[in-house]
């Protein structure tokens, strides 16, 4: 099969792999519009899961991404002056230019043709092939010029945030509440090589030009966050992107879904399929993901349409978790002020049960409370269920013999 994927990112890189070791003879190009070395973001996060998926597709592949990554357990919470920590598991963090140039390495190895700088604005630039990847991410041209048969929509969220990098080493994910005259300010920040850690600040709009932000330049925007979060960071800078002089890039997180994900031989791959509010850090992990079930339909199916529509309708299916569960997280930190009066503990607790559909409409404390008996009662359950074996046995050991 002659296979054209637009957009050279994790989700296009991967798919290419999995189609030239299912089959050497698919020929394969994938156009990316920056040039070498040139991609937005800082660090991507990632569970263990995730590598087990990959090791299963493609070995070398895994190995590589698992040597490259650094690795952060559990979760730290900086609520005003306190601190607490939540055990968890393991996560790994791995520079998000680090593995796209791991993934184009690979796939240029098994034989897949990648170009740089290579901006397609309609389908007429794009050589001949039999199906069209479009993975050219959230604002992909190939899926706007379609977009009524799409069925695209675009939510925005109402907080503001930035991502930033920082040369403060997190060990574990970090999460940092500051009150300011204007309100509450926060960020999450978690740790992708052994010297820089990614830094996604967020805040209400209120909060947002209440400081001012809607009228500072990169380097007093800066300044002004360093000096809001001086003792999370221990004194680390901030870090942006962006070339200096500038305005900083604070943006609302745009949710996006598709009525469909296929037209004609076009199909959509990853953020240009679906987006998922960062707070939930999947983003790149789903993206993978659909490059997996794409490639695993098109070796299952031998027609193309029944292929991309068992592909369709497998991923959407998958996704239905995640994306409710990123919407609440979402609304979670849209609804600050509901949760910031806990105790650091409890607030932290409830973080953690973000994705709950019932939180909203509950009390704050009175959810705590009642989720704090339901994992008591869960423990005792397995309590005795451990118990009762060994209280039979106990019993069958003391009962004496026939007389």
């Amino acid at each position: 099969m002659r296979i054209v994927c637009v957009g050279g990112g994790p989700a296009s890189l991967y798919f290419s792999i999995l189609m030239k070791k299912y089959d050497q003879d698919h020929s394969i190009t994938v156009l990316e519009r920056n040039p070498v070395g040139s991609t937005y973001g800082w660090g991507v996060t990632y569970w263990g899961d995730l590598l087990d998926k990959l090791r299963e597709g493609d070995a070398p592949t895994a190995r590589a991404i698992s040597e490259h990554s650094v690795r952060w357990g559990g979760g730290v919470a900086h609520i005003r002056d306190e601190v607490t920590t939540h055990s968890g598991d393991e996560g790994f963090g791995i520079g998000r230019q680090r593995l796209l140039d791991l993934l184009a390495e690979r796939a240029t190895d098994l034989g897949v043709r990648v170009e740089f700088g290579r901006e397609i604005e309609s389908p007429s630039q794009l050589p001949d092939a039999e199906l069209i990847v479009a993975g050219d991410g959230v604002n992909s041209r190939l899926r706007q010029l379609h977009s009524d048969h799409f069925g695209t929509k675009v939510t925005a969220g109402r907080n503001k945030f930035i991502w930033l990098g920082t040369t403060r080493e997190f060990e574990s994910f970090t999460f940092a509440f500051i009150e300011t005259p204007s309100g509450w300010i926060w960020f999450y920040a978690y740790r992708f090589t052994s010297d820089l850690s990614t830094c996604i600040v967020e805040c209400s709009p209120e909060t947002w030009a209440g400081l001012g932000f809607d009228k500072l330049d990169e380097s007093a925007t800066l300044a002004l966050l360093e000096r809001i979060f001086a003792k999370q960071l221990d004194g680390q800078p901030l870090v942006n992107r962006a070339d200096g002089g500038g305005r900083p890039a604070w943006l609302n997180f745009r949710t996006m879904t598709n009525g469909t994900w296929r037209h004609d031989n076009i199909v959509l791959l990853g953020d240009a399929a679906h987006t998922t509010h960062y707070s939930i850090g999947a983003g790149t992990t789903l993206a993978l993901e659909d490059a997996i079930g794409l490639a695993g339909a098109l070796h299952r199916h031998r027609g193309l349409q029944p292929a991309l529509a068992a592909y369709e309708q497998e991923r959407k299916r998958a996704l239905l978790s995640t994306q409710a569960a990123a919407r609440y997280s979402a609304q979670w930190y849209e609804n600050i002020p509901r949760y910031i009066h806990l105790k650091p503990a409890r607030l932290f607790a409830l973080l953690g049960q973000r994705h709950s559909p019932l939180l909203p409409y509950v009390p704050p404390q009175m959810y705590y409370v009642a989720n704090q008996a339901v994992e008591e009662f869960a423990a005792l359950r397995k309590f005795r269920k451990w118990l009762g074996p060994l209280v039979v046995r106990t019993l069958q050991a003391r009962r004496p013999g026939p007389l």
